[in-house]
């Protein structure tokens, strides 16, 4: 993080030398969910063409045909060994780790040049693939693509991953990654950098729904006027003041937790199987929790937290477990938060 994070790409020889990837049935029947986001890409010759899925396995291209890719978005949201290897990038920020995508390939398959607005790491898990990688100069896009590749991109350096190797690249570094004799799989971990002004409009929308008031503008000291195109002084001021009143002490971090711990919107729970039993719990891998010095997040949802629930909360969020003894010595405000959690689905009893 140090040396790295977002300032110079860096390579990983044998990252995860012992991966155990998701065969390739299983992920083609992801690709066939209609809860599951996945894209088909093809290449012939300068031609590129991009198809939304779901995809029934009868709908891809024979694995022997060169130059296709398979992408499935948010696989650890579907799959608990895939989730369990997403937690390994905790290192960085929960509030900043987005997904793991998955990209298998024919011999040759790629997505182009491109480059993305946020750090990624490129884990390969089985298969070969070569990746050229350079500096954006040239930010400009092919116009007949369906996908954002680079008209102009110059490649700086060169790799080639085997399973278990790993690239990480900072925003804005251009990449062209290109499967090696086929059955390519590799995982993407991209990160969350939201854009400022999305952000700002997200919060503002969000401060102004939970603002509760009705007062009106009043002038009754307002004189007559010989210039009606004047904007009073007083109304610029009632102005100012309705928008402070939107950021008043912890409203933003308290909705921009919310708007961070929102599960993404095609994501569900159901209802525990279990009856609820203080016990060994773990977080749901789809849901997300988070927290800062005033409230825990989870699900979209905030609650305040202090003294001893606080730190059980806290530890919760970042280990996504609890062992019998924490969750049986919870104070009842905690233990009442665990138990709704549970009956949620955003919560599971561990073992029987």
């Amino acid at each position: 993080m140090r040396r790295h994070w977002q300032k110079a790409p860096f390579v990983v020889r044998g990252a995860l030398p012992n991966i155990q990837p998701m065969s390739r049935a299983q992920l083609f029947a992801l690709a066939a969910d209609d809860n599951v986001e996945s894209r088909l890409i093809t290449r012939a010759r300068a031609s590129w063409s991009l198809k939304h899925g779901p995809f029934a396995r009868s709908a891809l291209p024979p694995l022997k045909r060169p130059k296709w890719t398979l992408l499935v978005q948010g696989v650890d949201l579907h799959d608990d060994v895939t989730h369990t290897l997403l937690r390994l990038f905790s290192f960085v920020p929960d509030a900043r780790l987005d997904d793991l995508m998955i990209s298998w390939a024919s011999d040759r398959g790629g997505v182009g040049p491109h480059f993305d607005s946020y750090d990624v790491f490129l884990l390969q898990a089985h298969g070969r693939r070569r990746w050229r990688i350079g500096r954006t100069h040239d930010a400009n896009l092919d116009p007949s693509a369906p996908l954002k590749i680079l008209r102009h991109f110059v490649p700086e350096q060169e790799f080639v991953l085997d399973a278990g190797d790993m690239l990480y690249l900072p925003p804005q570094w251009a990449h062209d990654g290109t499967a090696v004799g086929g059955d390519c799989m590799t995982y993407s971990i991209g990160m969350r950098a939201p854009q400022r002004a999305d952000l700002a409009a997200e919060l503002a929308a969000r401060l102004a729904d939970a603002l509760d008031d009705g007062t009106l503008y009043r002038d009754a000291r307002q004189p007559a006027t010989q210039r009606p195109a004047s904007i009073p002084a007083d109304l610029q001021a009632f102005a100012s003041n309705a928008v402070n009143s939107l950021v008043a002490k912890g409203a933003v971090e308290r909705v921009l937790g919310e708007l961070l711990s929102e599960p993404k919107p095609h994501v569900w729970f159901e209802r525990a199987p279990k009856p609820w039993r203080p016990g060994a719990m773990e977080l749901d891998r789809r849901t997300r929790m988070l927290y800062d010095v005033q409230h825990v997040y989870i699900n979209g949802e905030s609650v305040r937290a202090r003294g001893k629930d606080a730190t059980l909360l806290h530890r919760l969020a970042d280990e996504r477990g609890l062992d019998a003894r924490s969750v049986q010595a919870a104070g009842v405000t905690a233990r009442a938060l665990l138990r709704e959690w549970f009956d949620a689905g955003w919560l599971r009893r561990l073992g029987p």
